[in-house]
């Protein structure tokens, strides 16, 4: 038993770090991760992203979910648990701009996450993982004419993830009420470049790029409450704070021109360490949800996120806010509205298989953390998803669909019409037990 669970965990590990150091030239891709940190990653378990990401207020013992720290000591003592994904999104671009309307299209594949749980002692339980935090992908180019300078094309790319370690701890009041805390440690590498290219002779091309090496520690708290209503029904309420933290790392930029015009080859950088006085940070979060649990075969749940990034600096640092981006961005207020439901016909079911299926559905709405031309970028999606039953306990395959529309279509802004598909493997085994003989 034993040797067989350590194969399982050494070949998912192996898959893991293959993968985020494999996973493409891109992990993800949107003109507007031109701004920040990038894309803030929403990276759930496959069991709930199948429920639209909700889960500060579930409890639930035949499913590891690490959205609440209180929500990990909900769990069965003797168990080792195992979460692994990976998620595969499509998406289309379209943009108005000149009375033409124009499309792209884009494929990424990427690691949702890797976490592990185990028993500490009595009603505490802790946790290890790995998720992304943030992605910048994107690569566009503008075009313009001038009477003296010819055609002037600008060209923008960028590339570079976040990524996030975590750990931590839950403990168990009794059967109704649990608190958890985390450690996240956040690190990765985002590089910006611009090249301006003009095609009269008399002008020179000009560039600039930016490689941000970027770490950060902060930590989250959590909350669970569960009260009985009657013989059947639970209803149960969660809460999550996540600590605002400074941005720390080395800030690196390039400026040069090259061209006929000589005199006017003008090489130089700068190097900027950045630390707490540096004025860029993360902002801190918070999340309430309440949850709705019938005889463990209904769920129903409703999340509630914000966050306030108007304080981070980013829309006036170096590297992080890029001046000659066609849009002008500046920081915003970030929220989530969350809204999923679960339900397994009979998980104890011998006879036929597709009972002990748990179906899942869900609906969501965000803001980001920034408005483009003073406009917010909203998200907006619904979600459908599945577990699947493998061998005994809990063990099972995860798979969940999301299809969602972001940004506006107006103005000459950029809307991202997706599918998303994310598949994930469950696993349960015993290990914690002591062997009596008689």
């Amino acid at each position: 038993m034993l040797r067989r669970t350590y194969s399982v965990i050494a070949a998912l590990l192996l898959s893991v770090s293959g993968a985020f150091a494999q996973s493409g030239e891109y992990a993800s891709y949107s003109p507007y991760s031109v701004f920040g940190i990038g894309n803030l990653a929403d990276s759930p378990s496959a069991y709930t992203a199948g429920m639209a990401g909700t889960g500060i207020a579930s409890r639930n013992n035949r499913y590891f979910n690490t959205i609440n720290p209180a929500a990990v000591s909900v769990r069965d003592s003797l168990a080792l648990m195992i979460d692994f994904s990976l998620y595969n999104t499509n998406t289309i671009f379209s943009q108005t701009y000149g009375g033409v309307t124009r499309h792209s299209a884009n494929n990424t594949t990427n690691i949702g996450g890797f976490a592990i749980t185990f028993p500490i002692w009595n009603k505490m339980a802790g946790y290890l993982g790995l998720k992304p935090y943030s992605s910048v992908g994107y690569t566009f180019q503008s075009s313009q004419a001038d009477a003296d300078a010819g055609v002037v094309t600008q060209t923008h790319t960028g590339l570079g993830s976040l990524y996030n370690v975590y750990g931590g701890v839950s403990h168990a009041f009794g059967k109704r009420f649990s608190l958890g805390a985390e450690a996240d440690y956040i690190f990765g590498r985002i590089d910006r470049n611009f090249v301006q290219d003009i095609a009269s002779s008399g002008y020179n091309e000009a560039k600039n790029s930016y490689v941000l090496i970027l770490n950060a520690f902060t930590g989250k708290f959590g909350a669970q409450y569960e009260q009985p209503i009657g013989k059947d029904l639970k209803l149960a309420a969660g809460a999550t704070y996540t600590l605002r933290t400074n941005l720390h790392g080395f800030n690196n930029g390039t400026f040069s021109s090259a061209g006929s015009v000589q005199e006017m080859v003008l090489p130089s950088s700068y190097a900027d360490t950045l630390g707490a006085n540096s004025g860029v940070s993360l902002a801190g979060e918070i999340g309430v949800g309440i949850s709705v649990n019938y005889k463990n075969k209904m769920r129903a749940e409703f999340d509630y996120i914000r966050s306030d990034w108007r304080s981070s600096g980013m829309d006036s640092a170096k590297g992080f806010a890029v001046s000659n981006a066609p849009q002008s961005f500046e920081n915003s207020v970030r929220e989530s509205y969350r809204l999923g439901f679960e339900y397994v016909p009979n998980i104890s079911d011998v006879r036929y298989y597709h009972r002990r299926i748990a179906y899942r559905a869900g609906a969501f709405y965000n803001t980001a953390y920034y408005t483009v031309a003073g406009r917010p970028v909203n998200t907006a999606g619904i979600t459908i998803g599945a577990t699947l039953p493998v061998f005994r306990w809990y063990n099972g395959l995860s798979i969940s669909a999301e299809i969602g529309q972001r940004g506006p279509f107006s103005g000459g802004l950029v809307r991202e019409n997706y599918f998303k598909f994310t598949f994930g493997v469950n696993l349960f085994d015993i290990w914690f037990q002591q062997p009596r003989y008689d």
